[in-house]
């Protein structure tokens, strides 16, 4: 990786964009910069993270062609320790109702943290803090107990310094 800083998207990331600000049809330099940053290893997302991908049809065409490696492997026992960790500290916290403790470990949240955690990498989400949330255990959260970085989208946008650019139409008026 060298020294540049490495960010781990969440599934929030993709599902927020399309549905939102950065739908295909309104933006889609938004899309070809992942693709640019994803071929360059800045921006990555792990396996968890794309299987949750498959169940939306919609998000299916930029999934399909994401560059290669872009999707990473959790398996790692690194990764698989730090998972544990995450694990563990959303199970100790009593606010939490076990309904929210299962939907966190069943998801791929706690294996973007993990993934974050094991590689020094900063997590990104469209997800808020709610530190006094009881039905669901939130990554910012998460985050801030385990030591992670975690960031919002427009915070890296500006980071990599990713702008998007409207063009005058060029019809000619009647």
């Amino acid at each position: 990786m060298g020294s540049e800083q490495q960010y781990v998207l969440d599934a929030n990331f993709f599902i927020e964009a399309y549905r939102g600000y950065y739908a295909f049809d309104l933006c889609p330099g938004f899309w070809e910069s992942l693709d640019y940053y994803g071929a360059q290893d800045t921006l990555v997302s792990v396996d968890r993270v794309r299987d949750e991908l498959r169940e939306g049809a919609d998000l299916r065409q930029w999934k399909s062609n994401a560059p290669d490696g872009f999707f990473l492997s959790t398996n790692a026992e690194d990764v698989v320790a730090a998972y544990r960790e995450a694990i563990r500290w959303a199970q100790q916290q009593d606010r939490f109702t076990e309904a929210a403790k299962a939907a966190f470990a069943d998801k791929a949240d706690a294996w973007v943290i993990a993934t974050a955690k094991a590689r020094d990498m900063i997590l990104v989400t469209h997800e808020a803090a709610a530190p006094l949330s009881k039905k669901s255990v939130k990554i910012p959260d998460v985050c801030k107990a385990l030591g992670v970085t975690c960031r919002k989208t427009f915070d890296i946008l500006r980071s990599l310094h990713i702008s998007y650019h409207w063009d005058r139409p060029t019809v000619a008026k009647v």
